[in-house]
């Protein structure tokens, strides 16, 4: 589907459906409504690396799982530091400031992703077997989040992200650890989980703005070949379907009113198998990972929603390109599907806020990755301590293009300048990555834009190959000193700068730009040359006439094969 379509698509939706929900949500048919029975459309964001940290999103992909993150963390600073570096990462990670600011960029919902042992010990740690211990510490979590979302009209949706003993092959999502017996082995780890849904809808049963109940994040288990596949080829996955409903017969002794949300096994999306509706407030999830963003991409899910008779939400989604974000967006929006995408914030560049981890942070990596010397336990344990406090909320570095990616752009379609900018009688310069937000082939060009690596079949494909400060394709570099400059710009790539020119008048354009190879660039067909040369240099581009009002300059790469753009500065004449 053309995007031209989905978007007079989505507005027509827009009309009769609701972002800004009040009151319990429920079931409506294959609709999500709220209490006055409008349609809802749920916005979300999931809060990953709060109560769960996946390695990857601390730049310790190659360790992987949270308690072996952990254990390095010990064998650096000891145990008790390890404690005290885990309490000052769930007290900053997530706070009413990140909830404020959501409900600000139009948010409407929240997805929590629960570590199980945040609430209750493993089953192998229980004093007595088939026993529960409470840990009421991470409930009053839960309760304080969910007073931020009430405060500021936000659904919270909780995830059972890593349920007891881990449900799963993909071994990070849930923090499973391979030498005990998983959620799908272990008959007491299914109690515990059972038991676990039942006490959480027991505490939450008479509060609105709970949103749904996600049972089971991303079953991916072979039961054929237990240990050794994700469940994409099973036929049946009996085991999946059995225990979602042992716990949605358990929620229903204690709460009749929320809805359940049921996921399939391979992440979430092999629903074969499926039995019978087992319940009438009951949502279908899937999740969308790294393919097209066509009308194909999610045939078999709109299929299930018509046959099944229940609403079905993208519940997690994301970990791509801003052009991802919009098709995306755009695409389930214009089927009436909500979303929710992954996650609020981490180490990089691609979420709505970005976690500076502070400079010590990377030689733990290092070492905990075989690359690197063993710092000493009082420089980790400070290191530790800044990334902690580098979580909160005051702390982190906001994506504004982003945002503009999922927000505006499944709707509007043209450039803005990045920041508020002014051409007056004064020199004007900006920053080379500081183009406009917009579209790809309208604020900007580049060779590669979006990963679709489960497409293609093919390796995942980087879109800014400097993977830094922005989402887009334009690739974007640091130098020495930090300061970013858009690097591998090539031939029939473009940037768009727009401002609001005051008065009319004509300006001289000139760039500080390098090319070890030499090239063309240039705000007009003809361009001007850059000497090869590995310094930065500042070239005349053109001079330009603007009228007064909203004004833009395009710079385009003629002819590069390796051309850098540092600046664009505007002299009036």
């Amino acid at each position: 589907m053309k995007f031209c379509t989905v978007a007079l698509a989505l507005v027509a939706l827009l009309s009769s459906t609701n972002a800004h929900a009040e009151g319990w949500l429920k079931v409506d048919g294959t609709k999500i409504v709220d209490e006055s029975g409008q349609p809802v459309i749920l916005r979300g964001i999931g809060l990953g690396g709060w109560m769960l940290q996946e390695g990857y999103m601390l730049k310790l992909g190659e360790i992987g799982q949270q308690h072996r993150i952990r254990a390095k963390l010990v064998e650096l600073v000891g145990e008790k530091r390890t404690a005290e570096f885990y309490r000052a990462w769930l007290d900053n990670h997530t706070t009413e400031a990140d909830i404020d600011q959501m409900a600000k960029w139009g948010f409407n919902s929240v997805r929590l992703p629960i570590h199980f042992d945040q609430l209750t010990l493993p089953a192998d740690k229980e004093p007595k077997r088939g026993q529960d211990t409470w840990l009421e510490e991470g409930f009053q979590r839960i309760d304080r989040l969910l007073e931020w979302s009430r405060k500021h009209g936000i659904y919270l949706i909780l995830d059972l992200h890593a349920a007891p003993g881990g449900q799963g092959n993909d071994l990070a999502i849930s923090d499973r650890d391979p030498t005990k017996p998983s959620l799908w082995e272990s008959a007491e780890n299914q109690r515990k989980t059972v038991a676990l849904w039942k006490k959480l809808a027991a505490r939450y049963k008479d509060e609105p703005w709970i949103g749904a109940y996600d049972m089971i994040n991303e079953p991916n288990w072979s039961f054929a070949t237990p240990g050794k596949g994700n469940g994409c080829d099973e036929t049946a996955s009996k085991g999946v379907w059995e225990l979602q409903q042992r716990i949605t017969k358990a929620i229903r002794e204690v709460d009749q009113k929320h809805i359940v949300i049921i996921e399939g096994n391979c992440w979430g999306n092999n629903y074969k198998g499926l039995p019978p509706a087992w319940d009438a407030n009951m949502a279908i999830s899937f999740h969308k990972y790294w393919n097209r963003n066509d009308e194909a991409s999610i045939a078999d899910i709109t299929k299930l929603r018509t046959s099944y008779g229940r609403p079905i939400w993208l519940g997690e989604s994301g970990e791509n390109s801003n052009v991802w974000y919009r098709d995306a967006i755009a695409l389930v929006e214009g089927e009436g599907i909500g979303w929710n995408f992954w996650p609020l914030k981490k180490i990089g560049f691609n979420q709505p806020l970005e976690i500076d981890p502070g400079p010590g942070w990377a030689k733990i990596v290092a070492w905990a990755t075989g690359k690197g010397r063993k710092p000493d336990a009082d420089t980790a344990y400070a290191a530790m301590m800044t990334l902690a406090r580098n979580s909160r909320f005051d702390r982190n570095v906001p994506k504004p293009d982003v945002i503009d990616a999922m927000f505006r752009q499944p709707r509007d379609a043209s450039y803005r300048p990045f920041s508020p900018r002014t051409l007056d009688k004064g020199v004007l310069t900006i920053r080379a990555v500081n183009y406009d937000l917009g579209p790809a082939g309208v604020a900007y060009q580049d060779s590669a834009d979006a990963n679709y690596h489960v497409a293609t079949g093919g390796e995942r494909t980087p879109w800014n190959n400097g993977t830094t400060y922005r989402n887009d394709g334009v690739d974007i570099a640091r130098a020495a000193d930090g300061s970013p400059y858009v690097g591998d710009f090539v031939t029939g790539e473009f940037m768009r700068y727009s401002a609001d020119v005051t008065r009319p008048g004509r300006w001289t354009v000139t760039a500080r730009v390098r090319s070890a190879k030499g090239g063309r660039i240039g705000i007009d067909e003809r361009g001007v040359i850059i000497p090869a040369g590995a310094a930065w240099q500042t070239i005349k581009l053109a001079e330009i006439d603007l009228p007064a009002g909203p004004g833009s300059a395009m710079l385009r790469a003629i002819d590069c094969t390796d051309c850098e753009v540092e600046s664009l500065s505007f002299t009036p004449r």
